[in-house]
């Protein structure tokens, strides 16, 4: 071979270990620059019914704050006004877009148990929460506990405002399934400055004023808030193998991501330039059906590397 042949050879050689090299430097920046990753388990898929069990005594028109709120997720039944709780939902299918997965997620709202007689008594352990999830539908099910505001529950107001997670359930044709559950727990009486921000003064940090809710319910408003955030990690992380970062057992997930943060301009103490209703004065980011509105947290988008909100 001539000189010029082999140089040209090594030229060619160079550059292909170059490319080579560039791609898996690219390739690693993506995965250093990805927040939350994906452990390779499965995400929910298909039509899921999310049923909501409640514990404990709920006026009527709590329960239709909540239940509306759940109704509001589903594109097929959204708001005629944005922003909209259905758009800030969409934010979700980036997860499985970039897991590369043709399954849908759908959210309905399936049966709704009253358990008003307090039949486990007014403080609840973990056990006792999954037991309560259980009356809930056992195939293809969100079932959602939701305890009243005189109900304690395992680490309430110390270091969680609610929890998800799955258990098993129905055995059908010798296949056992899962069902993923959340609770969260009205904080209106035990502590609403921990759970219920930014419509009470929080209980550390900057001290700035409560907002207005916007349904008129400290204490549901704050639920919503804190439904919306387990809804989001259960969709992404529903069996503790999907979405998530550090460990397992405590880990960041796609609303826990942006703490605090639910319009754009927030910071520490402030969750950013929210909209105000001209008439009560309360604030929210978010119309859902019946006329709702909502405050709704800014969920970590997968394609952007940032903390995304809908204002």
């Amino acid at each position: 071979m001539s000189s010029s042949g082999v140089i040209l050879s090594l030229f060619v050689l160079i550059s292909f270990f170059n490319v080579c090299f560039a791609s898996r430097k690219l390739t690693a920046l993506v995965e250093q620059t990805q927040l939350l990753h994906y452990h390779k388990g499965a995400l929910l898929s298909g039509k899921i019914s999310v049923n909501l069990i409640w514990y404990g005594k709920f006026k009527p028109s709590q329960r239709a704050i909540l239940s509306d709120f759940i109704n509001s997720l589903s594109s097929s039944n959204p708001s005629k006004t944005n922003p909209s709780v259905a758009q800030w939902w969409k934010t979700t299918e980036k997860y499985y877009h970039l897991a590369n997965s043709n399954n849908t997620l759908s959210l309905n709202l399936g049966k709704q148990v009253l358990v008003e007689n307090y039949s486990l008594g007014k403080s609840l352990t973990q056990k006792q929460i999954v037991q309560l999830a259980s009356k809930g539908e056992q195939k293809d099910a969100i079932n959602v506990v939701l305890t009243a505001s005189d109900v304690a529950v395992d680490g309430f107001c110390v270091n969680r405002c609610g929890t998800h997670g799955a258990s098993k359930g129905a055995v059908i044709k010798g296949k056992t399934y899962r069902f993923a559950y959340i609770w969260v727990g009205n904080s209106e009486t035990l502590c609403p400055g921990y759970c219920a921000w930014p419509f009470h003064q929080p209980i550390y940090g900057p001290q700035t004023p409560p907002l207005g809710a916007p349904n008129n319910d400290v204490g549901v408003d704050g639920m919503v808030i804190n439904l919306a955030s387990l809804l989001a990690g259960t969709a992404t992380n529903p069996f503790g193998n999907g979405y998530y970062q550090g460990e397992a057992d405590a880990p960041l997930e796609a609303a826990s991501a942006c703490p605090g943060v639910y319009a754009k301009g927030a910071y520490p103490g402030y969750p950013g330039d929210l909209l105000v209703d001209k008439t009560t004065g309360a604030s929210y980011n978010a119309h859902g059906t019946n006329g709702r509105k909502y405050l709704v947290p800014a969920l970590y988008d997968p394609a952007t590397f940032t903390c995304s909100t809908l204002i």
